[in-house]
């Protein structure tokens, strides 16, 4: 109907909407984590291994210096220069990029686990439109994003600020200190403010991952009729659900008539409950329940039962016992065994067997 259209989407989305939309690369994820952790990892890198770069560095820069005039470089040596500054280079570097790769790697998956989104990468020509571009410019989302940066550069600010003017007095006296102390300090105070800093935008990465997974499931959310159209898709229209039912339970129900002459007696109540009870001494460890109903399927039971000479049988106790605890096809308990067996020894008398 088209007012449906109009509906509010108050449903929480269903699985498959929920999966219809990780195939599209909606998903719940907050950049703020990664370059947070990303942060992280690359103070915590440096912190571990700054001994190491400091010494690769500086063996570098000392040998580049006392080699500088009597370096040559031609054709022949330029390859094998390249080799090892190459090499300087990656063994100083490659670790930190390793404990930054890694820890994006694993915030990421962290997120929104292993997934290739396809129509992400499918070129879109709407994409390249001017008016929907601008658009996203003074988009809802695009604002939030917007404040969020001014927030963050404030708070950023505060901290450095905060880190920074203490420490103006001891900086004031580096003029007259050699330069190994002037740089191990200036290392020291730049580690100290990534530290705070890294701090406070994991806090807020945490905040904003929170936000981004609320944003999330408010834009999936459903209205009533959605959830009905996917019922349908999935599960079948309700309707032709209750049919197949009903012509299952007419199946079972003519399977079952169809063993009732094969049973030795139709126990009853006699009119509310009809249960039908074979038993082959040879097959079988215990007698077996082969049809039970109620009311109508119970006359109806006994009417089959009359018109193949099954014995008949009115026990109103056992009847509802048998009812009750069992179910068509299965044994009857044990603790019944002496009043079917009664049952039975009386049919079998007046069978002559």
């Amino acid at each position: 109907m088209p007012e449906e259209s109009f509906q509010e989407k108050t449903e929480q989305a269903t699985p498959k909407r929920r999966e219809e939309a990780r195939r599209r690369g909606q998903v719940a994820r907050s950049q703020e984590l990664n370059s947070a952790f990303v942060l992280l990892a690359a103070l915590t890198g440096i912190y571990l291994l700054g001994g190491i770069l400091y010494q690769n560095l500086s063996g570098f820069a000392v040998q580049i210096l006392e080699r500088c005039c009597h370096l040559e470089i031609t054709p022949s040596s330029l390859h094998t220069h390249m080799l090892t500054w190459g090499n300087i280079f990656f063994r100083t570097v490659g670790p930190i990029v390793l404990v930054v790769g890694t820890a994006a790697l694993a915030v990421s998956l962290a997120q929104v686990g292993f997934m290739v989104n396809e129509e992400a990468l499918t070129p879109k020509l709407d994409r390249l439109d001017p008016i929907a571009g601008a658009k996203r410019l003074i988009s809802k989302r695009s604002l939030v994003e917007l404040a969020k940066g001014i927030f963050k550069i404030l708070i950023i600010g505060y901290v450095s600020y905060t880190t920074i003017m203490p420490e103006m007095p001891r900086m004031a006296t580096l003029a007259d200190v050699d330069l190994g102390s002037s740089f191990q300090y200036i290392g020291y105070m730049v580690f100290k403010v990534g530290l705070k800093t890294a701090l406070v935008l994991l806090v807020l990465a945490i905040l904003d991952y929170l936000y981004q997974r609320w944003e999330f499931n408010q834009g999936i959310r459903m209205t009533k009729q959605e959830v009905k159209e996917e019922m349908k898709q999935t599960e079948g229209d309700p309707q032709v659900r209750m049919r197949i039912r009903s012509l299952q339970r007419e199946a079972a129900r003519k399977r079952m008539m169809e063993e009732v002459p094969e049973a030795d007696v139709v126990i009853t109540n006699p009119t509310h409950y009809a249960v039908a009870v074979k038993y082959d001494m040879e097959a079988m460890a215990a007698p077996e329940v082969v049809a039970k109903g109620q009311n109508l399927i119970a006359q109806k039971i006994k009417e089959v039962a009359r018109g193949a000479g099954v014995p008949v049988v009115e026990n109103k106790p056992l009847a509802q016992a048998l009812f009750k605890a069992v179910e068509v096809g299965m044994e009857i308990p044990e603790d019944l065994y002496r009043a079917v067996a009664e049952v039975l020894a009386y049919v079998f008398r007046l069978k002559g067997r």
